[in-house]
């Protein structure tokens, strides 16, 4: 039998709420094949299969050769384009080229600012769709007061209430909520409970925004007291309030309901368990979220797509990721959900190469990615400095449209700043068309990392100018940017504003990164009297900060004093058993260095072994001091054999203070000779092209003898080099270093 138009449409939206490109172009062939004249709804379906599979330029070649368009037609279009990736500007172009708009359309646009944040556009749009004279539908209402909630907008919000009942949409349960939802979102109980109490029917969305309103304003009881209220103490019911407390944040209490729910003999559904394992995973409650999983087991819902791919978020952010693979592998089917989490979970497990591989794996098996899978594939590279990789990356997102997100234009910036490339970064930067606080905290925080402090304030100015308000981060980068660039003054002016003129309240991180800008400076004094005039008690990260600066100055007296407060606090961390080592070394104290190390190693804590990589021909190669296991370690030896005769002649001098062991000098040199990071460097020169430079990364600090010959190698052989350690990257070209000697 012959399909006709009849047919088709149905088909078409099948393949759209399936994803299924591949079938939707076989049907697209059918339609061309069969000689059926298409009407403007096989058209519309056709733009709208397209642009819901994620291909806009097939769902835009039909579009613009349709001999007529309806408004569902320009609808699709609208809903196809960046709206749902987080830009707004190719849905504006579409939507103002309609001749005539209907209600669904103006609420495709009001719907589409919602979703990327812009409230204010949203409520603009509406002004502009009742001057155009086109009557709101209760859609319309839902969406415009949530516009209101967003932007804590309590009086345009009372504006739109009143507009709600002239428009008699005020009986409407979905308003209604809207209603109750906006008012308690604003602050405002009084008005959300009347408008509660005057409803005929109340859903389990009502009563959450009731009760989730009660929770924002501190009244607990109050919130307690309306579950109690609800007639029909179901898992729906339930579990609304259960995703209420994960919602703020509560995932204890999310917790102590769930269990209260089972001794009351109520079954959960899918849906209640995804949202008590999403309180597992905020509260990082690994064996709390095991138990769930068993319950999980004995209802049988483990092989559930959403289930599933939340336990994988909860293994994985409870840093469990062979359970997060375990859960991966036993799921009948994957989507790209599921790829996502996994490849977010190896990121956050610090397993750059592992989550890059899954990318590749998720390809192969024809999955196809969101603009979500780009970030975290960005991610990926930034975390294990692939640049090349990240470069690819970034094709691929050029291809698929997505570069204009604003997600993965941040995610952009990222990884080209932590690979190492301002230039690229600044060029993303340059051509993203909306930025947020995150894209401008990216690229401050990648001058901060590169030592361009100077740019970095440059950078905060330009976005003062652009009226953008910056938040708790983007002056955590601000600081750490004259940290390692010595900008003592203007950190201190930074500093000042937080408080005084952006009302931004002072945190660990602000004054982690304050230690350190006056520490490094020599100013030790004023540091340890900063940290000792802390609102909170200071954490060993900040101690830590202060122990470094000892270190750095020489300063015995206070580094015990520091150090002993450092152990307190992290008995089990080796940081502060280094550092103190480190500053009895530099100050010729090797029995006190010694009685250190042996502390440490009477308490058994394990130091993190020094690790430098270097990427050669797409393959990454690692290093360990006095590395002997590299296939090619023979010509490693002569080629640093031959690089220090060439570094004594042109006067390099080896620091031996850098050296822990205690044996003769002769043999100092040597450890100093097979550091990690001359290894890679040296592997490095003997496997590339000569004249390209090096990159390499490092777990730890680079120390001040391998920072001295970097220079001197520079210096020799005439190759750019640049590190990357855990604090910031070292540029080594034309005989300057992008640190000058302070880091």
């Amino acid at each position: 039998m012959s399909p006709d138009n009849f047919t088709f449409v149905p088909v078409l939206n099948a393949c759209a709420s399936l994803r299924a490109l591949e079938a939707g172009r076989k049907v697209h062939e059918e339609i061309i094949q069969s000689g059926c004249k298409a009407d403007v709804f096989v058209w519309s379906s056709l733009v709208d299969m397209y642009s819901k599979c994620g291909s806009m330029e097939d769902a835009c070649k039909v579009f613009n050769n349709m001999p007529s368009r309806n408004a569902v037609t320009w609808n699709a279009m609208i809903l196809g384009h960046p709206a749902k990736c987080g830009s707004m500007d190719n849905a504006c172009r579409v939507f103002n080229r309609m001749l005539l708009r209907d209600v669904v359309s103006w609420n495709v646009m009001i719907f589409g600012y919602m979703k990327c944040g812009q409230g204010q556009k949203a409520l603009e749009l509406f002004h502009q769709m009742q001057q155009a004279g086109v009557e709101p539908a209760t859609l319309t209402f839902v969406g415009v007061l949530n516009a209101c909630s967003s932007i804590v907008g309590l009086e345009e919000g009372r504006c739109v209430h009143d507009q709600v009942i002239a428009s008699g949409c005020k009986s409407d349960v979905f308003v209604g909520s809207s209603l109750v939802d906006m008012y308690a979102k604003c602050g405002s109980l009084e008005d959300a409970q009347r408008v509660f109490s005057k409803m005929p029917t109340q859903d389990a969305v009502t009563w959450t925004a009731m009760i989730l309103g009660h929770v924002k304003c501190g009244q607990g009881q109050d919130a307690l007291e309306l579950f109690r209220q609800m007639q029909q103490e179901d898992v729906v019911t339930w579990t609304t309030m259960i995703l209420g407390y994960v919602k703020c944040g509560q995932g204890s209490k999310a917790l102590e309901l769930f269990q209260q729910m089972h001794q009351e003999g109520v079954q959960s559904d899918p849906v209640t368990f995804v949202g008590v394992l999403n309180a597992c995973a905020s509260m990082v409650a690994l064996e709390e979220g095991r138990h769930v999983h068993e319950q999980i087991i004995q209802s049988g819902y483990e092989s559930v797509a959403f289930v599933g791919n939340s336990l994988i978020d909860m293994y994985a952010k409870c840093e469990s990721i062979e359970d997060a693979k375990r859960v991966f592998n036993k799921l009948p089917s994957h989507d790209v959900v599921s790829w996502n989490v996994m490849i977010f979970g190896h990121v956050k497990y610090r397993q750059g190469q592992k989550a890059l591989e899954l990318f590749r794996q998720m390809q192969e098996e024809g999955v196809q990615p969101a603009p979500m899978t780009l970030v975290g594939v960005l991610n990926a590279c930034a975390s294990v400095v692939a640049l090349e990789e990240g470069r690819h990356a970034h094709d691929w997102g050029i291809k698929s449209g997505w570069d204009s997100n604003v997600f993965v234009g941040n995610s952009l910036i990222d990884m080209y700043a932590k690979c190492g490339s301002l230039e690229d970064a600044l060029k993303v930067f340059n051509k993203m068309p909306s930025r947020d606080v995150v894209t401008w905290n990216a690229m401050i925080g990648g001058y901060a990392i590169h030592g361009h402090g100077k740019e970095a304030l440059q950078q905060f100015e330009q976005m003062h100018e652009e009226v953008v308000q910056p938040d708790d981060i983007t002056f955590v980068c601000l600081l750490s940017a004259c940290s390692h660039s010595g900008l003592v003054d203007e950190g201190l002016r930074c500093y000042s504003s937080m408080s005084t003129v952006y009302m931004i309240s002072v945190n660990l991180e602000h004054y982690t990164c304050m230690v350190n800008l006056l520490g490094r400076a020599g100013r030790l004094h004023e540091a340890e009297n900063m940290l000792k005039a802390m609102p909170c008690k200071p954490n060993a990260g900040v101690w830590r900060a202060l122990l470094g600066a000892c270190r750095i100055h020489g300063n015995v007296e206070m580094g015990e004093r520091v150090a002993k407060q450092v152990l307190e606090l992290e008995p089990k961390n080796a940081a502060g058993y280094v550092l103190l080592s480190n500053l009895y070394t530099a100050t010729g104290n090797r029995d006190l260095s010694g009685n250190v190390e042996w502390q440490r190693k009477e308490r058994s804590v394990k130091k993190h072994p020094g690790r430098t990589w270097i990427e050669v021909d797409n393959e990454v190669h690692t290093f360990v001091v006095d590395d002997q296991h590299h296939p090619q370690m023979i010509e490693i030896h002569a080629e640093l054999k031959r690089l220090s005769g060439l570094m004594h002649d042109a006067g390099y001098m080896p620091d031996t203070n850098f050296v822990l062991h205690d044996v003769e000098v002769e043999e100092k040199v040597f450890y100093l000779c097979h550091h990690s990071e001359k290894l890679a460097i040296a592997f490095g020169l003997i496997n590339s092209v000569p004249g390209t430079p090096l990159c390499i990364r490092k777990n730890l600090w680079v120390c001040g003898d391998c920072h001295t010959s970097t220079k001197f190698i520079l210096k020799v052989v005439g190759r750019a080099i640049m590190v990357r350690d855990a604090n910031c990257f070292h540029h080594f070209q034309d005989g300057e270093y992008s640190c000058r000697d302070y880091w």
